[in-house]
């Protein structure tokens, strides 16, 4: 019985380490396309197809169907805003689709 008590209970910590893991990743990812988006000359496209490559590499094609960019005010700076919808894994990589939302922003570049 304590067998069963301790696998369960390893097996827990197993999938929280991948949640926060795949949490990490995917904010992660959206911060580095929202500051390939505020490059001087890039646009908010570029932002999201290098979000979406990066999504695609990490964590699979499952958390790259929901990317939006936009322009922002972050912290009084004008600044590029992508946001990442995507499942939130519960089962190892599966899990609700649209349960973790997370965005990333950067302020934008400007050439004089």
């Amino acid at each position: 019985m304590v067998v069963v008590l301790l696998t369960v209970l390893t097996l827990a910590v197993l999938q929280l380490g991948l949640a926060l893991f795949v949490r990490n990743t995917v904010l992660d990812t959206a911060a580095e396309g929202a500051r390939f988006a505020a490059l001087a000359g890039n646009s908010l496209d570029d932002g999201v197809a290098r979000t979406r490559e990066l999504l695609r590499l990490t964590v699979g094609d499952a958390y790259t169907e929901n990317i939006t960019a936009d322009y922002a005010w972050f912290q009084g700076q004008p600044s590029t805003e992508i946001r990442v919808v995507a499942p939130l894994p519960v089962l190892g990589l599966l899990g609700p689709g649209r349960s973790l939302e997370v965005a990333g922003h950067a302020p934008v570049e400007v050439v004089d």
